[in-house]
């Protein structure tokens, strides 16, 4: 049975004490939600609006790439909403319950194909996207943070990040590997329905999730007491921030890189392949595999300085995405291994990247006095849909320049463009996240002191 955390926020001496198993787990399920709804858009939705919904490939992407972007912008706001909220339950963990409903509605409308012409469905579909982007950010944002204030121990941060992408992948290998089965059950042959009533399930099931988040998670490390509102200080106490702004960095680098081969899988199968039915089992694949890297984060971190693991994890993933070019269609065992092989080495990218988030967050209080963990995750998420916007128009780009024609056979100048999407491409990018890492400064030895020192500072009369 569920349980209400007593306190939104305990004291500051027991910032750095071992958290248990069960709030380990309830914050990690709630990942598994939010990736009932990030796993259908990365690689579900544009092919729904080029093949269901009735837009082109062009007008897609567009779409896909504006709304990405100015919803970026919208990230900060809510960041420096979030870090200004102060409710019995905190500051975070009230946004799981606030949002959860607006964001399923938007969800369900989006994956909804209006009886409209080609510009009011265009217009439909603008509308309904910026809204669940919206709605997901007003989520997402209080949900990452919170992994931020839940311990001021990195390795515990390590730890929780780690369960939570176990989570997280588990859920974005249940919507990959069933969402297709979901659209035809569900749609008894109404494709449009199909979608539709499937996105209406993962909602229930994601909100769902968000309660028991809310419900078994405390939030114990608080802003230094007296610190003054300034939104426009927070941003500049960022931009004079070096690690955070390397992660920022990275990670439009690593969206980009991600963004393109999953986005792409859909594509490969249908017209290169010529088997798009392996597509429920492709990407899971790589999720599973995703998840056993995840799960060794928290090991991996006790041996190795975050940022050499970055990097050795990176490169790994430039030359196993290389590889993936010289695998011959009917090589679909190749495919496999490959997919498998780029869930290990990326699966500890994600819980790795948001511990060092955290870690930001305290390398800024210690440099500045002011901490603003909301805004610090916030603008990395700005970051990251930069990237997927950047992955997205990239794509169209190609499939345009190409003459991408859907639901039929592709020219041979076309399939190579998909199979450069699936490899190559993100190789480059996935080097350039190693370039990036070279200029990353805060190392363990560096991390103990500004907790040492911090700790000292909140003992101080």
């Amino acid at each position: 049975m569920l349980k209400r955390a007593p306190e939104a926020l305990v004291p500051e001496a027991s910032a750095n004490e071992r958290l248990g198993l069960r709030e380990k787990l309830s914050y990690g399920v709630a990942d598994m939600g939010f990736n009932f709804y990030w796993a259908n858009i990365a690689t579900f939705l544009l092919i729904f609006y080029t093949d269901t919904f009735g837009i082109t490939a062009a007008q897609a992407a567009t779409l896909l790439a504006s709304i990405k972007l100015i919803n970026a912008f919208t990230d900060p706001l809510i960041g420096a909403a979030a870090d200004r909220t102060n409710t019995r339950f905190g500051k975070f963990r009230p946004y799981l319950v606030w949002m959860s409903i607006p964001l399923g509605a938007a969800a369900v409308l989006t994956y909804t194909t209006p009886d409209l012409d080609a510009d009011g469905r265009l217009i439909w579909a603008y509308g309904s996207y910026l809204a669940m982007m919206v709605c997901y950010t007003c989520v997402n944002i209080p949900y990452n943070a919170l992994s931020g204030v839940m311990s001021s121990d990195p390795q515990e941060r390590s730890t929780i990040n780690g369960l939570r992408f176990i989570f997280a992948f588990g859920g974005s290998t249940l919507v990959t590997a069933a969402t297709p089965a979901m659209v035809t059950w569900l749609g008894a042959g109404n494709e449009a329905r199909g979608w539709q009533l499937t996105m209406l399930a993962w909602s229930v099931a994601a909100s769902l999730m968000f309660l028991v988040t809310f419900f078994n998670t405390r939030e114990r490390v608080a802003p230094p007491s007296g610190q003054k509102s300034d939104v426009l200080r927070d941003v500049r106490d960022l931009a004079a921030n070096r690690p955070w702004v390397v992660l920022f960095v990275l990670a439009l680098v690593i969206m980009v890189t991600i963004t393109l081969r999953t986005t792409t899988s859909a594509y490969y199968f249908k017209y290169v392949v010529e088997r798009p039915d392996l597509m429920a089992s492709f990407v899971p694949t790589y999720m599973v595999f995703a998840a056993i890297g995840a799960a060794c984060t928290p090991l991996l971190t006790r041996f190795v300085d975050k940022k050499l693991l970055m990097m050795i994890l990176m490169s790994a993933t430039a030359l196993l995405s290389s590889a993936f070019f010289l695998i011959p269609p009917e090589r679909i065992d190749l495919m496999f291994v490959l997919q498998a092989g780029l869930g290990l080495v990326l699966g500890p990218k994600s819980p790795l990247a948001f511990s060092m988030y955290a870690d930001t967050a305290d390398y800024n209080e210690w440099t500045t006095g002011r901490r603003a963990t909301a805004m610090t995750f916030a603008a990395a998420t700005f970051s990251q849909k930069l990237g997927t916007a950047v992955a997205v128009s990239v794509i169209g780009a190609v499939f345009t320049s190409l003459g991408y024609v859907p639901n039929a056979a592709q020219t041979t100048g076309s399939q190579a463009g998909i199979v450069w999407l699936m490899s190559f491409v993100p190789a480059a990018f996935a080097l350039l996240a190693v370039l990036v890492m070279f200029f990353y400064n805060l190392d363990a030895r560096l991390l103990a002191r500004i907790q040492l020192d911090l700790t000292a500072r909140k003992a101080a009369p």
